[in-house]
């Protein structure tokens, strides 16, 4: 078998930055010239994420085939610069619904179905399903930490992939914490060393340990932990606390865990090629000013809910040279006593996706500040939608205008559900189903969109024809279009059949633009995605003219 496999597990605590690590390495992989790609198998019942709430889970990143994942996708997708697909990403519950739905076909011919074989045989398959002549390294990140006992079966079956597969093909790396004591002044290797343990005792040696820690850990800890966790000296690193995310896969290859990976693996001898990564550090460090955007909605007090928009918007400062300050403000906080004092001072105004009817009027009330004092305003999914409405009502006259998601019984309904589509990711009319369960119910996925000529779209892409990705249920309503044209808005992309309003913008103002797809799932800091670049460059422009 030509594909190798690396598993990445952690252990003391959760969120020490499996996915992040699991990225960087890929990314140093790459830059050696190596195809990779990543898995993230994840321990909880639901199916995918798409119906948790992001108060829980953070942002649900949506992938080219239409697949509702973890956020850690975007991570892989940005650092690796790969399309993720569904088949990156497996729940539990995901697997225990294949199982379930062989042993009522009787697949099993009637024989007692059981965590082992049936429930780890089927997450070996998900893990040797990436297994091609074309793909050099698969980076497989088990969600949770050692120890929860919903992880049990995940670890069970890379236990016995690693006999299956043979040692040459197989690697276990752990990422672990290691926690300084400020009162005492030192590092404590403890948790480390009974993370392991845990580890051992389900029979996984980690071949590989990184340390997360707040200190660079010398040379005397190194061996501390090497001897009590039984792996080699040369084998235990430090992923100490950096102020950019993008700068960890130089510190993961100045700990040279590319060049110890390459041998236990023995993966080709090749240096990698880190002038991209070098450059963009360079960029980081060394802003030439800096801009305030402000992001309205109504999950300001949890980041992760907005990862990949964070991120798309830090891009557009990487190509704009400037520093890029993100200040959240909370839509249901928004009055229009205290929308002008909030808003003020912004160098750009933008609406994030999301769902339900709380901290709409918020947004719309922002949306309206921001057409009506020319400050550059960037609405995507919901925010899109919600441009329209306050369009309608405050510059068309239709006073009434509103979504049926927030109104059933609006008598203008300006954004509807759409009952059916043309799906040209399936070439055929797709119709909704309003009796089905929740989950998967939406268009989700990549689909084109045409650009018109002369718009602020057609021109930050520079093309004629796009592909985007989509994450919702309801769309612009079709019998308001010459209404809304006449009174100046604008329709700057739609589906190749002229039946989906995709993009909107405003007439006479320096930078208005709502997309119904979500932009920030292409974006990544080599490549900036070209609508938050423009966007970004636009609230540059806005700040300078103050």
């Amino acid at each position: 078998m030509k594909t190798k496999f690396i598993f990445v597990t952690g252990g003391v605590l959760s969120s020490l930055g499996k996915g992040l690590s699991a990225a960087s390495i890929g990314a140093l992989l790459k830059a050696r010239g190596l195809t990779c790609t990543i898995q993230k198998l994840d321990p909880y019942i639901n199916v995918d994420p798409g119906t948790m709430n992001p108060f829980q889970h953070g942002e649900v990143y949506v992938t080219n085939d239409g697949a509702e994942t973890d956020l850690d996708m975007g991570h892989y997708e940005r650092f690796i610069d790969v399309p993720m697909s569904q088949r990156n990403n497996y729940t539990s519950g995901s697997i225990y619904h294949k199982v379930i739905t062989k042993e009522r076909r009787g697949d099993y011919l009637g024989g007692t179905v059981q965590v082992i074989p049936h429930i780890t045989d089927e997450i070996k398959n998900a893990v040797l399903s990436l297994a091609s002549d074309d793909l050099d390294v698969a980076l497989i990140e088990i969600g949770g930490t050692v120890g929860d006992i919903e992880g049990l079966p995940f670890l069970e079956a890379i236990r016995q992939l690693r006999l299956d597969l043979g040692k040459e093909n197989c690697l276990y790396i752990h990422l672990t914490l290691v926690p300084y004591l400020r009162a005492a002044g030192e590092v404590k290797t403890k948790p480390t060393q009974h993370s392991v343990k845990e580890l051992r005792s389900i029979g996984i040696q980690p071949d590989m340990i990184i340390c997360r820690s707040e200190m660079p850990l010398d040379e005397h800890i190194r061996n501390k932990i090497a001897l009590f966790c039984n792996v080699d000296p040369d084998a235990v690193f430090c992923a100490k606390d950096i102020d950019n995310i993008y700068k960890l896969p130089l510190g993961f290859y100045e700990e040279g865990i590319d060049q110890k990976l390459a041998i236990m693996l023995r993966l080709p001898a090749k240096n990698p090629d880190l002038s991209a990564w070098y450059d963009l550090a360079h960029t980081i460090d060394n802003p030439k000013g800096e801009v305030t955007i402000g992001i309205v909605g109504k999950y300001v007090d949890l980041k992760e809910a907005y990862k990949s928009l964070h991120e798309a918007l830090v891009h557009g400062g990487f190509a704009n040279r400037v520093k890029v300050n993100l200040e959240y403000i909370n839509s249901e906080e928004l009055t229009d006593k205290n929308v002008a004092e909030k808003l003020t001072g912004l160098d750009g105004i933008l609406v994030p996706g999301g769902f339900g009817s709380r901290g709409v009027e918020g947004k719309i009330k922002a949306i309206h500040f921001a057409r009506t004092k020319k400050i550059p305003f960037f609405g995507i999914c919901l925010g899109m939608q919600c441009a329209v409405i306050e369009y309608a009502r405050n510059a068309a006259g239709i006073k009434d205008a509103n979504s049926e998601e927030f109104d059933q019984n609006t008598p203008d309904p300006v954004i509807y559900l759409m009952k059916e589509w043309y799906d040209f990711q399936k070439g055929r009319v797709e119709r909704r189903d309003e009796s089905s369960n929740k989950g998967g119910t939406m268009r989700l996925g990549a689909y084109p969109c045409k650009l018109i000529e002369g718009t602020h779209a057609a021109t930050a892409y520079a093309e004629e024809n796009i592909d985007e990705r989509h994450r919702h249920r309801y769309e612009f309503n079709n019998a308001y279009i010459e209404k809304l044209e006449a009174k100046g808005l604008v329709f700057s992309g739609t589906s190749p059949d002229g039946e989906l309003m995709e993009i909107v913008e405003v007439k006479d103002h320096p930078w208005f633009l709502g997309c119904q797809f979500h932009p920030e799932f292409q974006s990544n800091p080599m490549r900036p995605h070209p609508l938050f670049r423009d966007f970004i460059k636009a609230a540059k422009e806005n700040k300078k003219g103050k």
